[in-house]
């Protein structure tokens, strides 16, 4: 249970503590690296390698210290919805900066005004009557050449060249069956689309159709059963192990979180 103004990480180090599990005893269980399971402890989720993998790393810490990963992950759902923004306020302390309003500059007086437009009246009046006297006689334009237009001769317009484009040549169609047989928490991308997230129940599946790639994050390898194009695979992990897995037409590939 959580307590008051306790964060998930300290939740699940006090939890793991309480069940007396080291560290090194879950990176072996999860087969998830000692420095990303520290780094869910202390909250500093920036030090993951990425986003993608963050679920899959708290599902498999969840289920390795007897916890309902759901619950856990809701909580992180919750942390990410508004955990950030406030603790960014908290621990930055800094108020919002009052924008200066200049002070108006005061208007001139009577005084200053009649003293600057009797200035301007005396200048105007010495230029009126010096003008005569310092302009000399105008200066002869010389005649303007008549305007020699040239006429200009006619380009043929360039045919511009059309590219030709090959279509995309997309790969043979594959098929990716997904049930399974503990809860497990997959991120699946299809072709490069938009990630999607499931949890899936004991007797829970799914069925992707691709011509690219599927590639499936998993919180618990030894929870699902996969098919590829009808064929059994064998199981990529165990219980509680985070894997990645793309599967293209030429087979299927693990990634090292």
């Amino acid at each position: 249970m959580l307590k008051e103004r306790e964060t998930l990480g300290e939740f699940l180090k006090r939890e793991r503590e309480l069940k007396k599990i080291s560290l090194r005893e879950l990176s072996k269980n999860t087969r998830v690296k000692e420095h990303f399971l520290k780094a869910i402890e202390e909250d500093r989720y920036e030090l993951l390698p990425s986003p993608v993998y963050i679920k899959g790393f708290i599902s498999a810490y969840a289920r390795s210290i007897g916890f309902d990963p759901h619950e856990i992950l809701l909580r992180y759902e919750r942390f990410l919805k508004g955990g950030e923004a406030v603790l960014s306020e908290v621990k930055s302390g800094r108020k919002p900066l009052r924008k200066s309003v200049a002070p108006r500059k005061t208007l001139w007086n009577r005084k200053q005004i009649w003293v600057v437009s009797g200035v301007l009246a005396i200048s105007f009046l010495i230029s009126y009557f010096l003008h005569p006297y310092l302009s000399g006689p105008p200066l002869e334009q010389p005649p303007s050449k008549p305007e020699v237009r040239e006429t200009p001769l006619p380009t043929s317009t360039p045919t511009p060249q059309i590219a030709e484009i090959s279509p995309a040549v997309g790969g043979k169609p594959f098929l990716v069956e997904i049930k399974a047989i503990e809860e497990t928490w997959v991120q699946i991308q299809v072709n490069g689309q938009s990630q999607t997230e499931t949890l899936f129940k004991p007797g829970e599946g799914s069925s992707y159709q691709a011509n690219d790639r599927v590639e499936l994050v998993i919180g618990n390898a030894g929870g699902l059963d996969l098919v590829f194009n009808g064929r059994m695979m064998e199981r990529f992990g165990k219980s509680g192990e985070v894997v990645i897995l793309v599967f293209t037409p030429q087979g299927v590939e693990r990634k090292r979180p």
